[in-house]
Parts: C-alpha cells; structure tokens; sequence
C-alpha cells in the first residue's frame, strides 16, 4: 500500500472525524477519556464546518482528492448506519461533474477500442456532461446524419487509479474488522467489495451496455418507462454508444409542470415503477437520482446512466416484500419473524421483543400527513433498532434501501404530500400474491424435485455400472478361490460389498 495514498485516505478519515462522522452520537458522552483525546489529537486543525456550509464545503474536499474518493463518498451517502444520518444527507450534495479531459485522449481511446469507428458515428462534437468516471458526447450516425448517438467514453487510465485506491480502502477495512470488534457488525470489509464490484461495472463500459439491454428487455411491456438503446457496434471496454434521448432533466420541474404533465402521476408511477424492477425482476437502477431521469413529453421516463444497478436474490426479494407489506398493514410481528427467519437478525432474540421495538418506529408515521413523515427520522430509529437486535448488515438491502430513499426524494419533488405507502401498497400485495399462489407453488416444487429428476434420468447408466461392478467383484472373488493360503470370499461378504457400492454409487449419483 502505497504511502501517498494512504495518506490521502487519512485525509479523508480525518475530515469526517473533524464533522463527528465515524462515531456513535453519545460518543463524546460515553467513549472513555483515551479515545476522545485520540480524536482530539487526529482531527487537531482539521476544519469544522457549520451545519450550513457543511455538505458543500466537504463535497468540496473530497472532490479535490480523485474519482475513487468522489465515489467513496458518495457510497457513504448510502451508508448513514456507519457515518449517520445527517452526514450522510451532507455526502448528497457531493456531484460527480468534474472538467473534461482533452480531446486528444478521446481520440486517441477512441481509435484503440473501436476498428472502424467512422462507420459508427460522426461528427462528435465537445463533452455536454464530464464525470469522474467518463464523459459524454453527443454525435451523428453515420446513413442517417438526422439520428443523434450519445458517446460515452472513460476517462485515461482511469482503471488503474481505480484499482490502486481500492486495494488501499480494502487494506484498511481489515485493520477496522480486526482491531474494532464492534465494527464488524457494519461488514467494512463486505462494504468495500460492494464498492469495487460497482466501480469494476462502471470502470467496463460493456458491462453498463449489457445492463441497458438487460433492463430493456425486463421493462419492455412497462408503460412509461424506457432506456436508450445501446450500438454494439460502437461500444468496447472504454466506449458506449447509445442513441440519443431527448427529455425534461427530472430536476426542472418548473418545466415538467409547464409541459402539462400530471406530477402527482408521474411521483407515483416513478415509486411503483423501481419497485416493480427490484421485485419482479430482482435488478435495478441503483443510481435514479434527478440527473439520471429525463421525462418525456408524453410523461414517459427515462432511465440513463445504468453504471451503477443492484440485484435482490430470490429470498432477499420475498424479505423485502414482506417487510414492506408487514408496516403497510401493521403486521409487525410478521416484519419481526421475517428478520428472525432470514437470520438478518439472531434467534436468540425473540419475535415479539422485536416486534415491539418496529411498532414504535412504524406507529408515529401512520396517522401523519405524507408531507409531515420524516424518513430521515425513521431511518435513524430503524438503525438504532437493528443495532440493538445485532442485525448484521446485508449489502444488497442497503444498495436498495438507499435507491428507495433516492427515489422518494425524486418523487416527492414532483409531489410533496406523496404517500410512499399508498403508492407502493398495489406493486407489493400483487406480488405477494404471485409468489404464494398455486403457479409459483408448482415451479418452486418442480426446481426441488430437478436434481431427483435428473438423477433418475441417470439410473440406466447407474445400473450399467453396478453391473460392471459385480462383474469385477465376481472375477476378484474366482481369483481369490485359486489361492489356498487365504480364505475365499464368502457370498454373504461380497454381496455386503456390492449392495455397500450400490448405495454409494447411488448416492453419488442422487447428490
């Protein structure tokens, strides 16, 4: 680990601690004397910022210290379980816009990953949009010069800086696992493979083509709802090309509302439509802040920039559906038993203790207004409820539970009295009734019962073996009888032998 960028890591530490971030909130009243002087002494000089001031003067800083930091910060954003809540809102002003990088470079990557780029699109014009990551283009195509393409290509070498900063984060995250018993609960070391495994998808721009395409074709019958379509011909490792989207950016909606659209609609049809991603398909875009929606005219949305998605398996989908459909309904015992049943929190807690602890988070939000229910407020009791039940973090809830936040957010910028409720009750119950109703009944059985299936399938050939089997055993046992210096074998002990091989074999085979 180089010295350099260890040392800009301590940067960063240290101007989180300077903001009381990386603590528990009682720390100054309960850390023991050695650990506040340390804290003293780490963040001697560093500056404080007032509450204010304090998101866009640290955005500021971790700008300055490179991309992989940019995006450190941001995913830290995602956690308020390790740096809180409040730090966490600030890290949301941390914009991912930085100056583009020369136009010879693009050339240049241009001409190495792609063999007959001319063919593909033309006249490119400057960057419309640069990022830590990569920057955007806007050209023609080529037969049909009226077609806009958006040409999105990496930055230098950015890879390798990539790589280096994350082995750095990695290092460190063992350090914490190893001498902070406590923090291991938080999974730092979990939490850094999530970052990599996200940056590695951002940092292949064919990975984030195929993720267009997979979202495509799992949203191809959803109403309102599409993706740009991707150029295979123009994309490589370092280069995407996808057509052209001409949209309202998400943030303007003074726009949105002078194009005559419904906003109420559209909060409503943004929230049912990301949980309609995550359940059904169990893939997502982890990454729907108002930058990255573009509403059409007709109020269709437009999803772009899937560099960053997520993936719920099978059960996380089912946890997370229950969860939800249990604090619509008030069922906290099943939200309880669902955490207990998932192991996310240990049997050695009990249900109904549980349960009584998401009670008091769930009941002081339901009789208020939508635009009175504070999330950050319930998030902040929903961690300090987990921490007490030893909830070990899951990453893939996380990743979801910050693109939920980030969704809202979006939505009730459209509308302010919005009931996240409400509007996801419909998405949640339909599919709680799919997944327990007769037809996934009849799928769940018919994969248990595949590996039997394909077992049976192979007893001919099992049989065939055995055969082979009891053959030789006959011959060794013919062999055995010519030798008077030992006993042969008895038919009792070689028919143990064959039926023991049988079963083996058997067994094997059934595996």
């Amino acid at each position: 680990m180089g010295v350099f960028r260890l040392l800009r890591f301590l940067r960063m530490a240290r101007l989180l601690l300077a903001q009381d971030a990386l603590l528990p909130p009682d720390f100054s009243e309960r850390a023991p004397l050695t650990l506040r002087v340390a804290r003293a002494f780490l963040t001697f000089g560093a500056p404080r910022f007032d509450a204010q001031t304090r998101g866009r003067a640290l955005s500021d800083r971790i700008r300055k210290l490179g991309p992989t930091y940019i995006k450190l910060g941001q995913f830290l954003a995602t956690r308020p379980d390790i740096i809180g809540l409040k730090m966490a809102a600030d890290l949301q002003h941390l914009q991912d816009r930085l100056p583009p990088f020369a136009e010879a470079d693009v050339k240049r990557i241009i001409a190495s990953d792609l063999d007959e780029p001319e063919k593909v699109f033309a006249n490119m014009g400057p960057a419309i949009a640069a990022a830590s990551i990569a920057q955007v283009h806007q050209a023609h195509k080529v037969g049909a010069p009226e077609t806009k393409l958006a040409v999105k290509v990496l930055r230098p070498r950015i890879d390798r800086k990539v790589t280096r900063d994350l082995a750095t984060f990695r290092v460190i995250a063992r350090w914490i696992e190893k001498l902070v018993p406590g923090a291991r609960r938080l999974r730092p070391v979990d939490a850094i493979d999530t970052l990599t495994r996200s940056l590695e998808a951002e940092t292949d721009l064919r990975r984030e083509a195929a993720a267009l395409e997979e979202m495509a074709y799992n949203a191809r019958n959803d109403a309102g709802f599409c993706v740009p379509h991707v150029v295979w011909e123009g994309t490589a490792r370092r280069i995407m090309t996808m057509s052209w989207v001409d949209g309202i950016a998400a943030s303007d909606v003074d726009a949105l509302r002078a194009a005559g659209l419904d906003l109420p609609d559209l909060a409503t049809r943004l929230i049912r439509l990301f949980l309609t991603h995550a359940l059904r398909d169990g893939f997502f875009h982890a990454d729907m802040h108002q930058g990255n929606l573009l509403i059409r005219t007709d109020g269709t949305i437009v999803g772009i920039d899937l560099g960053i998605t997520g993936r719920l398996d099978s059960d996380s989908r089912r946890f997370l559906a229950e969860i939800l459909h249990g604090f619509i309904t008030r069922d906290y015992r099943k939200v309880a038993r669902v955490h207990l049943e998932a192991g996310y929190v240990p049997n050695t807690h009990s249900v109904e203790d549980f349960a009584q602890a998401l009670r008091g988070i769930g009941e002081p939000i339901r009789d208020l207004d939508a635009s009175e229910i504070s999330m950050s407020r319930l998030l902040t009791q929903l961690f300090d409820v987990t921490d007490q039940f030893d909830m070990v973090t899951q990453p893939q809830l996380l990743l979801l539970q910050k693109t939920m936040v980030t969704v809202e957010g979006v939505a009730r910028s459209f509308d302010p009295r919005l009931n996240i409720w409400e509007a996801a009750e419909p998405v949640v119950s339909t599919w709680l009734r799919k997944q327990l109703g007769p037809e996934t009944l009849i799928r769940d059985i018919a994969e248990a019962a595949r590996p039997s299936l394909q077992a049976a399938l192979r007893l001919p050939e099992t049989l065939a073996q055995l055969e082979r089997a009891g053959a030789a055993l006959e011959k060794i046992a013919e062999q055995e009888t010519d030798k008077p210096a030992r006993p042969p074998m008895s038919g009792t002990r070689l028919g143990w032998l064959a039926v023991s091989l049988a079963g083996l074999a058997l067994l094997l085979h059934l595996r």
